[in-house]
């Protein structure tokens, strides 16, 4: 084993480079749960303990406590000595997405950050049947044209809308995702769209909140209480999720027997595993900043490889486990919510209905888009009445401009999120629609159309049909209408 005396650099793009493991900070938040806030000076000179050591990348947020203004101290009192990078999120609560607000919410985090530029600033979108996540993308998108933003990246996007957001003509460096050996879910589709685009994945959760570490090995199970981090809240759900305390353990007893062959810890194990993953950037770990300090067991992460029998080992006890449902990011959007409280309540109070509704003296409610066609041509994007709801043939309009130009699997993802949203707006779901209709352009695309169609409706399964039609507008891939009972 050969000893690192700073951790390897991985380059993501040009003038993004990162060291292989980057310093959360959502700890900060938990740190502040009680209402007192850091001392920001002592927590920054922490922040140094790390930057001395290489590690000089760290990851926050507009809502992990006050991380971004002990950065900020940090940025006038040490830069000049120890140079650091600071990746920060804005995480909006759901509404809508303007200029002024997205530019209001950039600016706040440079005040707090006391920086010109973001270095990296990563999105998260609560709900995808909302389009306004686009326009906030593309208000971004012209911030970082203009100097505010050095690099966008995303964060706990799943394939379907990291591949539209791409389409879109965002230009995106990394994806942020949980990736662990409890939550494979980004070696699927995610890492090969990143292969094949260039973006690279940041895996946070890595540790499972410590959970995957020595500490725990052969302890008894705990509740999920306030006793608990908020980090480790949530990861105690995706190892009841994932099977159990009592596979856990198996897991940890395996990944004892490598480290200790090793003279390791686990969790040199368990991150070494993600970090020899596709596309797999660096992984993320957190640090309570003055309260410990793992840069010495951290950078043992770099002296040594798994074998293919090592690999094979964790493979083998891996298959017992259950896979954490959905793609990338679904904790967030979909039960079952593996979150700190296991639900939503804690970000934010309540979804906007995507589309305006109007109720008439028939007892219809009507879902409007707003577009010209539906006064030109005298329709609603959907109608309710009672328990039933229809939907208006559908294509990836936004505004003025196809989602998903050229790419008939986009275009059927944007329709179905349109669907959902005129859904959510008279009081359905997805989970309510009972038959969909589906018209294709070019009969040849009919696979990538059904495929799609597939990942979003495989649970539900609704009656369906597929024919090939002569859609209005050149630009049109796909039409799709649904019919729902609430």
């Amino acid at each position: 084993m050969k000893d690192h005396l700073t951790p390897p650099l991985y380059k993501i793009t040009e003038g993004l480079e990162v060291p292989r493991i980057i310093t959360g900070l959502w700890q900060v938040a938990d740190m502040e749960r009680e209402g007192i806030l850091n001392d920001f000076e002592a927590k920054a000179l922490a922040m140094k303990a790390y930057a001395d050591k290489g590690f000089h990348t760290f990851d926050m947020a507009d809502h992990y406590g006050s991380a971004e203004e002990i950065t900020g101290v940090y940025r006038e009192n040490h830069q000049q000595d120890s140079p650091i990078q600071a990746f920060t999120k804005w995480v909006p609560e759901p509404g809508e997405m303007n200029k002024e607000n997205v530019r209001a919410a950039i600016e706040l985090s440079l005040e707090k950050l006391k920086a010109q530029q973001i270095d990296l600033l990563q999105f998260h979108a609560w709900q995808y049947a909302d389009p306004a996540w686009l326009d906030a993308l593309a208000y971004l998108q012209e911030l970082k044209n203009e100097g505010l933003i050095k690099h966008l990246g995303l964060t706990n996007f799943d394939t379907a809308h990291l591949q539209m957001a791409l389409n879109y003509g965002i230009e995106i460096a990394t994806n942020q995702v949980s990736y662990s050996l409890l939550d494979t879910r980004a070696s699927h589709g995610m890492s090969a769209l990143c292969e094949a685009s260039g973006v690279r994945l940041l895996a946070f959760g890595t540790l499972a909140g410590g959970f995957l570490s020595d500490k725990w090995l052969g302890k008894p199970e705990p509740s999920i209480t306030e006793d608990l981090t908020w980090s480790q809240m949530k990861y105690k759900r995706f190892i009841d999720t994932a099977g159990g305390w009592w596979r856990f353990q198996q897991l940890l007893y395996t990944l004892n027997d490598i480290a200790q062959s090793k003279e390791v810890s686990i969790a040199n194990i368990a991150s070494r595993y993600i970090l020899e993953q596709p596309a797999v950037a660096a992984v993320i770990i957190g640090a309570r900043l003055g309260e410990r300090n793992h840069t010495e067991d951290n950078l043992k992460l770099f002296g040594f490889d798994l074998s293919e029998a090592e690999r094979a080992s964790l493979q083998q006890m891996l298959d017992t486990f259950n896979a954490i449902p959905g793609d990338c990011g679904d904790e967030y959007r979909k039960p079952p919510f593996l979150t700190a409280a296991g639900n939503l309540s804690h970000h934010f109070e309540g979804f906007r209905a995507p589309y305006p509704t109007q109720t008439t003296g028939n007892g219809r409610t009507k879902a409007l888009s707003g577009t010209v066609w539906e006064d030109i041509a005298g329709f609603s994007r959907a109608v309710r009445k009672g328990n039933r709801i229809a939907i208006s043939g559908t294509t990836a309009t936004h505004g003025d401009q196809i989602i998903g130009e050229s790419d008939p699997a986009i275009q059927t993802h944007f329709i179905i999120d349109k669907i959902e949203g005129a859904l959510l707006s008279l009081g359905g779901s997805l989970e309510d629609v009972i038959r969909t209709r589906i018209f294709v352009r070019n009969i040849d695309d009919w696979e990538a159309v059904a495929r799609a169609h597939g990942e979003r409706f495989k649970l539900i399964q609704p009656a369906n049909t597929l024919v090939e039609a002569a859609l209005v507008g050149d630009e049109y891939l796909v039409e799709i209408e649904a019919d729902a009972i609430v």
